[in-house]
């Protein structure tokens, strides 16, 4: 049987792995909400398919590979809740699935370093969502591999288009400190995964550079000739609920599995050389 790869919610990090893929032959479908960006992926070589409200029972029972990226909602896991009783029985051919969740699972720890074996122990209730997805996912008996992602960026996500339009802050908390990923080194360890199946097994997804994130703004600025952001304290600054609760977790992420385990070499081991290649691919296009 070739490799089918069915991608739930096949979004920013799906369509890395996808490109990587590809090139080798693999046939993809992948689910989106939206009729209208049914043509974006047919352009990209992916077979589009809605999700919720379409059928993917034809592409469950062809799939060798499913790679679930979809946010879970306060019911939990919404393709689970359509599929999960019987998935097994839909999709017989799985030899791999991927649960992309966060680092957010791990809560707030000050600053210490986390590895996959600390507790999870999420402080907001986004984070307790992905656990409890986690959790559903493990439940299903399918050859489950998760991967806890750090802060992403890439290609259309950097600092660029903010710092440009001088809308950039940089908010100093005292002791804040972020981990991050570059989308590429994602789709890598995504593929490295799917070559060396371990199921059951989580992986922490992220560079080696923990970094506060004013000094990531300022880096950017310097990358483009601009004097860095104002410093706004992180008391006066003004934040959507969502970003706030960020602010509310620090800690550093250990990515030593992806490397002993999956033997990745990362692309971008720091914010450094990722926003480097981030910046020369937007001038590029």
């Amino acid at each position: 049987m070739s490799n089918t790869l069915l991608s739930i919610g096949h979004g920013y990090s799906a369509r890395a792995l996808a490109q990587r893929l590809l090139p080798l032959g693999w046939q993809i479908s992948g689910t989106t909400r939206s009729p209208e960006k049914f043509a974006a992926l047919k352009a990209e070589g992916v077979t589009p398919r809605l999700f919720p409200g379409g059928d993917l029972t034809e592409a469950l029972d062809k799939a060798t590979h499913l790679l679930v990226s979809a946010a879970p909602s306060e019911n939990g896991d919404p393709f689970l809740a359509k599929y999960g009783s019987k998935l097994a029985q839909l999709a017989p051919n799985l030899r791999w699935v991927g649960y992309l969740s966060t680092t957010g699972v791990y809560g707030d720890h000050a600053g210490a370093w986390v590895t996959e074996d600390t507790p999870l122990t999420p402080s907001s209730r986004r984070g307790l969502m992905r656990v409890e997805a986690e959790e559903q996912w493990r439940g299903t008996g399918l050859p489950l591999h998760i991967f806890r992602l750090a802060g992403i960026y890439g290609p259309g996500r950097g600092p660029f288009e903010k710092l440009r339009k001088g809308t950039a802050r940089r908010i100093i908390k005292e002791g804040q400190v972020f981990s991050r990923i570059h989308v590429e080194d994602i789709a890598q360890v995504l593929h490295a995964s799917i070559e060396q199946p371990a199921p059951g097994t989580a992986y922490n997804v992220c560079d080696d550079m923990p970094a506060p994130p004013q000094d990531v703004l300022a880096y950017g600025a310097e990358l483009l000739g601009m004097a860095p952001p104002p410093e706004v304290p992180f008391e006066e600054a003004e934040l959507t609920p969502m970003a706030r609760s960020f602010y509310g977790e620090s800690k550093r992420v250990s990515n030593r599995r992806i490397k002993d385990a999956l033997g990745v070499n990362l692309l971008y081991p720091d914010y450094r050389a990722g926003l480097q290649a981030v910046l020369a691919t937007e001038v590029a296009e």
